[in-house]
């Protein structure tokens, strides 16, 4: 089957912790495990059933989606405040950055199919809840904001489990496919969520709009309670039982601190969540009070952006980009700034040029994260999965909270549309810097044999 990667991290120049070599996985009795060449070669019965866990998060992305749909609307149309929206973001991102390396550690010791569905359970708990005080009419922005924090927390545990369960199940030729199914069930998400949403909320009362998400949550854990996930194990694995989570923590932050790659790809998220997620914030208010749009008009644009991350997936799951992985990731950035930059541009009479840049930038992010996801996946050994994706949604949103407060300086100062330009040129300084540099372009190349170094 074909392999990745030249960039395999080498003994003498990266972490020396743990060897692919060593990787053994847990797997059902049902399912037949091939070993060629280095490489592990995975039954179609684990693939079919990854596909069903897949399914079911469907269910589960579009429903949270809606939650936190009307959840913004709600607080941009209760507030108008650039503040509460930004406030609203950090809360969501602060628990990923706090969390997330611990989630990881735990995740890497705990069974990845239990974590889900706690973590899906509880997300529905907490909407319960929420519902429930809209329903009496005692809800507050506090709650919201609480209700928010938690979500988030679960969805520290949730995602890198998730993640790491990919790669024991998907052969590593299709990692980039699956990783834009991923995206498309983003993107098929964020077309659902926002036209979904805006029609229940101008037919239903508020608690049963974010209801909706429990019904869903319940589709996400039903596969889940029947189909087993295998757990991956090393010798190095058995000999730190007995380390502290902290010490697991510490490895994931070492292993991308001595992969060279891995550092570029940190930096790069990184710089990438300092441009977006200010962006996607501000994105209500740039509609109420630029376009003087409403929840409709917020709709659109969220779901053209859902209908780009959806053809975007479903491009990468179909063609699975070029043979050199970082190549579709920098070419789909490079892409995305220049789109975000026409939303930047669009005059306040013409949203509709605001919609066609945001779709476009909806087609690169599938492209881009997805090849990225893949290039980790495809090289970092199993058993550390966990730790190294949490290191990668932490020290990412990280620099949110410096992002949303030169975002709110500028918005303030010279109008929410100098983010948007601003945006566009940081995306397009690290598309530029990572083509040019050689070893980075060749992270995660398939090859056209097996072939490990």
């Amino acid at each position: 089957m074909a392999l990745l990667s030249k960039n395999v991290v080498k003994p003498d120049s990266g972490p020396q912790t743990k060897n692919l070599d060593n990787i053994v996985v847990q797997v059902p009795e049902s399912v037949i495990v091939e070993k060629s060449s280095g490489t592990s070669v995975l039954g179609n019965n684990q693939l079919k059933d990854y596909m069903k866990i897949f399914g079911g998060q469907a269910f589960s992305l579009v429903g949270s989606a809606l939650v936190q749909f009307a959840l913004v609307w709600w607080l941009t149309y209760t507030t108008g405040s650039v503040l509460v929206l930004s406030l609203a973001t950090m809360i969501v991102v602060l628990p990923q950055v706090l969390v997330s390396p611990f989630a990881g550690a735990l995740v890497d010791r705990w069974s990845r199919r239990n974590v889900m569905i706690v973590s899906d359970t509880l997300s529905a708990v907490v909407v319960a809840g929420l519902s429930f005080l809209w329903a009496i009419g005692a809800i507050q922005i506090a709650y919201v904001f609480m209700a928010m924090a938690v979500r988030s927390t679960l969805g520290s545990f949730q995602w890198p489990a998730l993640q790491a369960s990919a790669s024991l199940m998907v052969p590593k030729e299709h990692l980039s496919r699956v990783n834009g199914m991923y995206q498309a069930l983003s993107g098929l998400a964020r077309i659902a969520a926002p036209a979904l949403g805006a029609l229940l909320l101008a037919l239903l009362p508020m608690q049963f709009v974010i209801a909706v998400d429990i019904g869903t949550a319940a589709m996400a854990v039903l596969p889940l309670l029947m189909i087993r996930i295998p757990q991956p194990t090393s010798q190095a694995e058995v000999e730190s039982k007995t380390s502290s989570v902290i010490e697991d923590i510490k490895e994931g932050f070492s292993y991308m601190k001595n992969w060279t790659g891995g550092r570029f790809i940190t930096i790069a998220l990184m710089l990438t969540n300092v441009v977006l997620i200010p962006t996607f914030a501000l994105t209500p208010l740039l509609v109420l009070l630029h376009f003087s749009g409403g929840a409709f008009e917020l709709a659109w644009i969220e779901s053209a952006m859902g209908i780009g991350m959806l053809l975007g997936g479903v491009l990468l799951g179909v063609w699975g980009g070029f043979r050199r992985r970082m190549l579709t990731a920098l070419v789909a950035l490079l892409a995305a700034s220049v789109s975000i930059s026409v939303v930047g541009l669009a005059p306040a009479n013409m949203i509709l040029v605001a919609v066609v840049g945001m779709f476009v930038a909806g087609l690169m992010i599938p492209l881009a994260t997805g090849s990225i996801m893949a290039v980790v996946q495809s090289i970092v050994p199993p058993n550390i999965q966990g730790r190294v994706f949490t290191v990668l949604i932490s020290l990412g949103p990280a620099m949110t909270p410096v992002g949303l407060g030169v975002a709110g300086a500028i918005a303030e100062s010279f109008g929410i549309q100098a983010w948007y330009l601003l945006g566009g040129i940081v995306l397009a300084i690290i598309g530029i810097f990572g083509g040019s540099n050689k070893p980075i372009m060749t992270l995660g190349e398939i090859e056209s044999e097996p072939k490990m170094e």
